[in-house]
C-alpha cells in the first residue's frame, strides 16, 4: 500500500501532481539553458533581475547589431504553459525567442513569472506587470539593463504572449491603457494561440485561481467580461490561431469579441492550416512558423 505522502490529491496530464502532503511535482520539462551568444544567427541572451523581492526574473535577447546606434522595436514576451509551467531559461522557450529576434529583428525582453500552483492566479499578472514598471525604467536611456539603454526603441514597445501568456499580455495592455504607461509607448499587441475561459468547465483555473468567483465572468480570464476591454494601450493586435489547436475558437472568439467592444486600433488574423497548439514554439524553424514570424515582423515593423 502506497504511504499517506505518495496519496495523490490533484492531477492535471501533463503540467503537475498534488500529494496529501502538499507536495507538488511537475511532470519533466524541457531543460534549462544557459544565456549566451547562438552561433548561427549571432542572437545573443542575458539573464536579468526585474525583482528581488519578489523574485522576479527575465532573460534579454538582442540580434546582431553592426551600428552601435541602431535603435530595434522592443518585444515584452510572456511565456506559455498554463501559468503553471514554462519559463524563458528552458530550451523551448529559449530557441523559440532566438528565431524569433533573429527573423524579426527587434530586442525581446522574456519574463519568468511566478507559477501557479504555488502561486496562484493573480500572482502571475502582478509580476507582468512588475516588467512593465522594470521596461518603463528604461525611458531616457536610465535603466538597469545597458542593452535596451543603447538599442531600444521606447516607441516601439509591443507586448506579446503565446497560449497563457498571451492572456497575460492581454491584460497588460488593457491594465497600461487604463492606468496609462510613463514615458514609453506601446504599439502593438501579439496574442498568439491563447488561453482564455469559456463557458466549458475548466478545473485547472479552478485550482489554480482559487478566488475566481467565476470563471466566465472574470475579466482576467474572459476579454468580453472587461469594462475595459476598449481601452487597450496599443492602436493595432495581431491575433493568431492555428487549424488543429483546441484553443482555436477562443483565439477567434478574442479577435471577434475585440471587433466588437469599440477599441479604436486594427486587428490582425492569422490562421495556420494544418497546425497545432504553439507549433511554432516547438518547432521554431519550420516553415510555417518561419511563415509566421514573417507575418509579425510585418506588424511590428510597419512604421
Amino acid at each position: 500500500m502506497a504511504s499517506i505522502t505518495d496519496e495523490i490529491t490533484h492531477e492535471f496530464p501533463r503540467l503537475f501532481r498534488v500529494y496529501k502532503d502538499g507536495r507538488i511535482e511537475r511532470y519533466p520539462a524541457s531543460p534549462y539553458v544557459e544565456a549566451d551568444r547562438d552561433p548561427t544567427t549571432g542572437v545573443e541572451s542575458k539573464d536579468v533581475v526585474i525583482s528581488s523581492e519578489p523574485s522576479i526574473k527575465a532573460r534579454v535577447f538582442i540580434p546582431r547589431i553592426d551600428d552601435p546606434d541602431e535603435k530595434l522595436p522592443l518585444v515584452l514576451h510572456y511565456h506559455g504553459g498554463a501559468f503553471c509551467i514554462g519559463s524563458p531559461f528552458n530550451a523551448i522557450t529559449h530557441n523559440f525567442l532566438t528565431s524569433f529576434v533573429s527573423q524579426i529583428r527587434a530586442i525581446a525582453v522574456s519574463v519568468d513569472y511566478r507559477l501557479a500552483p504555488e502561486n496562484p492566479l493573480p500572482i502571475p499578472f502582478e509580476d507582468s506587470w512588475a516588467s512593465m514598471q522594470w521596461i518603463a525604467a528604461h525611458f531616457g536611456g536610465k535603466g538597469p539593463e545597458p542593452w535596451i539603454n543603447q538599442h531600444a526603441d521606447m516607441g516601439r514597445v509591443f507586448l506579446a504572449g503565446e497560449s497563457a501568456g498571451g492572456t497575460i499580455a492581454h491584460n497588460i495592455a488593457v491594465r497600461a491603457g487604463a492606468k496609462g504607461t510613463a514615458g514609453f509607448g506601446v504599439r502593438g499587441l501579439i496574442i498568439m494561440h491563447p488561453y482564455f475561459a469559456n463557458e466549458e468547465p475548466d478545473e485547472l483555473i479552478k485550482y489554480i485561481y482559487p478566488t475566481c468567483s467565476g470563471l466566465f465572468d472574470d475579466p482576467i480570464l474572459n476579454p468580453e467580461a472587461d469594462p475595459d476591454l476598449s481601452k487597450l494601450v496599443c492602436s493595432r493586435v495581431f491575433v493568431c490561431v492555428a487549424e488543429q489547436d483546441w484553443l482555436k475558437p477562443r483565439g477567434l472568439s478574442y479577435y471577434e469579441i475585440l471587433k466588437g467592444s469599440g477599441y479604436g486600433g486594427t486587428v490582425e488574423f492569422v490562421e495556420t492550416e494544418g497546425e497545432s497548439h504553439c507549433f511554432h514554439v516547438f518547432n521554431p524553424t519550420c516553415e510555417k512558423a518561419l511563415a509566421l514570424n514573417r507575418a509579425m515582423a510585418s506588424f511590428i515593423n510597419q512604421d
